[in-house]
């Protein structure tokens, strides 16, 4: 049997067809739909929602993070991050190829103004043991290997700080196991100097579980809301936060 598509012929060129001889085809008159979607940002984001939620309160997909709440700049710096390669995940980097700035500033603004409940916290499945050491990490950091307490960028509840710092609260522990994976990779980067490349290239395999597994596991803060700009200094220069 043969598999050969039918031709398809364009409307516009079926109308030229079927005129008759003589004359041309009359010209169609453009239809307004009725029930045309608003024009407002809600509308526009509409096409975030699949993975992020309508309004980036997150999924249960593992590696579909929230982003309602985030600062805004965090929020700008990573739709352009997608934009120009220094993050790879080819649905991302194709949306927003040829998105400009001034977009993105808006997107940035609409989720950042998000007040969305936060999902039930995860039910880690790792050892009393590994979410100890996990903690341990995050409010004390590693001496050893030069590796500070997330708190010291993150601030004291892990809410993050504007401009560009996000909270660390409301996502899965595979998708923070994974971004710190691929930023000791070398496969995820941001502004230069990138701080994360160097905290996450100095923790081990065991570390990275422990801290992605307590982080996940603990309830927001009351008010997780990112602390004002300029709260506290980060030990390491990132390119993402002004010093």
């Amino acid at each position: 049997m043969s598999t050969a598509r039918p031709t398809v012929i364009p409307v516009a060129l079926l109308f030229l067809l079927l005129a008759p001889l003589g004359q041309t085809a009359e010209p169609v008159t453009p239809v307004k739909l009725s029930g045309s979607p608003p024009d407002t940002m809600f509308a526009r984001v509409q096409g975030c929602s699949t993975c992020h939620g309508p309004s980036g309160q997150g999924m249960q997909d593992d590696y579909f993070p929230r982003i309602a709440g985030k600062p805004r700049e965090y929020l700008f710096n990573q739709l352009q991050n997608f934009r120009e390669g220094r993050r790879n995940y080819p649905p991302m980097n194709y949306l927003l190829a040829y998105l400009n700035d001034d977009y993105f500033h808006e997107i940035a603004k609409f989720f950042a103004d998000e007040r969305q409940p936060f999902a039930q916290p995860e039910r880690s499945m790792l050892s009393p043991e590994a979410l100890a050491s996990g903690e341990r990490l995050v409010r004390a950091g590693d001496a050893s290997r030069q590796v500070p307490a997330c708190v010291s960028c993150h601030g004291p509840q892990l809410t993050g700080i504007n401009p560009g710092i996000p909270g660390l609260f409301g996502l899965h522990s595979r998708y923070i196991s994974a971004q710190l994976a691929e930023w000791r990779a070398g496969t995820r980067h941001a502004n230069a100097p990138d701080c994360m490349r160097e905290v996450a290239k100095r923790l081990s395999e065991e570390q990275i579980t422990a801290v992605a597994g307590w982080l996940a596991s603990q309830p927001p803060p009351a008010v997780p809301t990112p602390a004002a700009a300029g709260s506290w200094a980060t030990p390491l220069p990132c390119g993402s936060q002004p010093q």
